[in-house]
Formats: structure tokens, sequence, C-alpha cells
């Protein structure tokens, strides 16, 4: 069995005044552990890119992290509508954010492929009409 330890957030949908309260946690939490500043940042990218994304898009969810001697891996859980093209999400500046989340500073187009360039690995499952998976995980 390998050492870990885990930390589970749940993300508030619609809720922005909340926005980045969990990856501000999981930052504060890994400095505290003396995890290298390299991924530290890269964590709290990634992580905070998945938490508005799941404000914007999916009316919340979880977010399980896991942090091992080595590594971190953050599993972003919703149950929104789903991605139905993952390609075309991948793309930079592509979004189906609404114009009142424009308005606010969000919908870029820039969240999935900033958490994948944060990230050592990332996968994404979505079923349309049942939710999305990001599994992410960084190396130390």
């Amino acid at each position: 069995m390998e050492n870990k330890i885990h930390f589970q957030y749940l993300i508030d949908g619609d809720d922005f005044t909340r926005a980045g309260e969990a990856s501000s946690d999981i930052k504060s939490k890994l400095k505290m552990m003396n995890i290298n500043p390299d991924a530290v940042r890269r964590v709290a990218i990634a992580m905070y890119e998945g938490e508005i994304n799941m404000i914007i898009h999916a009316d919340g969810g979880t977010i399980d992290v896991d942090v091992y001697p080595d590594k971190l891996t953050m599993v972003l859980k919703d149950t929104g509508p789903g991605i139905p093209d993952i390609d075309k999400a991948m793309e930079e500046g592509y979004s189906t954010a609404p114009d009142n989340i424009v308005s606010l500073g969000f919908g870029a187009g820039m969240g999935l492929p900033n958490m994948k360039r944060a990230s050592d690995e990332m996968e994404i499952s979505s079923v349309v009409g049942q939710g999305t998976t990001v599994t992410m995980t960084v190396l130390f």
C-alpha cells in the first residue's frame, strides 16, 4: 500500500466568490509539506482552472487530491452537461462559456489547455448528459 495523504474539496457551482478556495488551500498545504515550489505552482494553476470550469460549466463537483512522496493526483468530477467534443474543447481560445460569464473575465477558452500544460499527465473522460472526470498528475 502506497503512502499518501488525501484531501477532498466540494466545489459549489455558480459561486464565483469562493472560486479558487480549494486551489489556495492545497497550495498552502503543499508549501507546509515542503513540496518543490514549481510543482506547487503547477498544481495550483491546474486545480484553479479546473475549479473555474466546474463553476462555469457544471454547477460544481468534487476534487479529490492524493499526495504521494513523488507526485500528486487530482481527480475532478462533476455531473454537468459533459463535453461533446474533447478535442475541440482542448483548443486554445475555444469556449462555450455564456456571455455573462465572459463579462466577468472568465471563459477565455484557456482552462483545459492550461490544465494540460500545468500537469505532467491529464486524462479527460466525459459523457454528454452525465458529467466529466478530469484526472491530472503532477510529478515532484
